[in-house]
């Protein structure tokens, strides 16, 4: 099998708009957490998210451009530019046809889903503009950079709830190691901070009004964000022959589906998880150095969380170190796991663990090293990222550091 290494890497979140803002403030533990600004607004009882307030669209996008690119396909445009721009990659010849992109969305267009609802339901017009499908549906950004970068290989996008993103890089990955194809661009987007996003999720009664707080006994929710993560997934081999910088190599993947609730999650199922990434990867519990926690902050996912990785990692769960990075920038629902692996990156290459801020009280069911309010320095080798979502799909990705 081949080995899968990331070559290069894009952002926009409520940290930052590149990698390096990004990481700088999970480092130094910010929290883009604020109110929410937006049209109606008003009519909400959850009024926080982690909404990117200084993104200028009509300064990055031409009239044309604006009229097929929702705000997902947006972020995933400028992260992907990122991400290509950084490994160095020019997708001609055969490397254009053996290369694809694999996104996750759970959302997708959900913010012109949103206004052309308003326009015909609000407002009584009878039409919409004619590229309101094409800008809404859920493979709009993974078809956009295809089309930017020339990319010929497997494209799809994957909308798998809150595991949107570890599904797609997880199959960007196999994809790579079973020699289907050179190099991948993968990761995941979502913009659900609209009126009608929103007000959807109020309905479920897991929301935070003020905080999110991961592992805290007070904690009281989830709180939302928005963004994109992207990511180049390349060819050990190839990349080493070009002279590529690595940033990690990604060595183990599983997915499970716990097959028994549609919102409360299975502990059995997020174990098993683990378990499989880790046997994937061929590596031991005790080789783990830290998790990046699924950690929403709502008491079912996080006791079952610490639970499952107690059942997976035996002993070794008291000695690791996991964080929920959600706290700083928000769930961006289908788009989360692919920010979430910035902070893995991180943790690899810089030696910085990202902690879990908000932190206040601690709780028995949540009784692991969870990195309270300060990030900390140490040398890990390898990580796990966990994405749990709705539904029971789990999906576990195992990274190590590049050599």
């Amino acid at each position: 099998m081949k080995r899968v290494v990331i070559t290069g890497a894009g952002t926009v979140n409520a940290l930052g708009l590149d990698v390096k803002s990004t990481l700088s403030a999970m480092a130094e533990g910010k929290c883009g957490i604020g109110e929410l600004n937006f049209r109606d607004v008003d009519r909400l009882s959850i009024k926080i998210g982690g909404q990117i307030h200084e993104w200028d669209a009509e300064g990055r996008f031409n009239r044309q451009q604006m009229a097929l690119y929702d705000r997902f396909t947006q972020f995933t445009l400028v992260a992907a530019e990122q991400a290509i721009s950084q490994s160095g990659l020019e997708f001609v010849g055969e490397l254009a046809l053996r290369s694809g992109v694999i996104l996750g969305t759970s959302g997708g267009g959900l913010s012109t889903q949103d206004e052309n609802y308003r326009v015909v339901y609000e407002e009584g017009k009878n039409r919409v503009h004619p590229f309101v499908v094409p800008k809404l549906m859920n493979n709009a950004a993974c078809s956009h950079v295809s089309m930017e970068y020339n990319l010929k290989g497997p494209s799809f996008t994957v909308a798998t709830a809150c595991a949107s993103s570890n599904h797609a890089m997880g199959q960007a990955f196999n994809m790579i190691r079973s020699g289907m194809a050179t190099a991948m661009v993968t990761g995941g987007s979502e913009s659900m901070l609209c009126f009608g996003g929103v007000k959807a999720w109020e309905g479920l009664r897991v929301m935070s009004k003020d905080a999110c707080r991961p592992f805290s006994l007070n904690r009281n929710g989830m709180v939302q964000g928005e963004g994109a993560a992207v990511f180049v997934f390349e060819d050990y081999d190839h990349a080493k022959a070009r002279g590529a910088e690595i940033l990690a190599e990604v060595i183990g993947f599983a997915m499970t589906s716990d097959a028994s609730d549609i919102v409360m999650p299975s502990k059995q199922g997020a174990a098993r998880a683990i378990s499989g990434a880790l046997t994937d990867a061929r590596v031991n519990p005790e080789q783990v150095g830290y998790i990046n926690a699924h950690g929403t902050g709502t008491a079912a996912n996080d006791k079952t969380e610490c639970a499952a990785v107690a059942d997976a990692l035996g002993r070794h769960a008291d000695n690791i170190m996991i964080s929920s990075t959600k706290s700083m920038h928000g769930h961006l629902i289908g788009g989360t796991g692919a920010v979430e692996l910035l902070a893995c990156i991180m943790a690899l290459r810089d030696g910085v663990i990202a902690p879990t801020i908000n932190y206040e009280e601690p709780d028995p069911e949540c009784a692991l090293d969870v990195v309270p309010n300060e990030a900390r320095d140490a040398n890990v080798d390898i990580v796990l990222s966990n994405a749990f979502a709705f539904g029971g799909l789990n999906a576990v990705m195992a990274l190590k550091k590049a050599s």
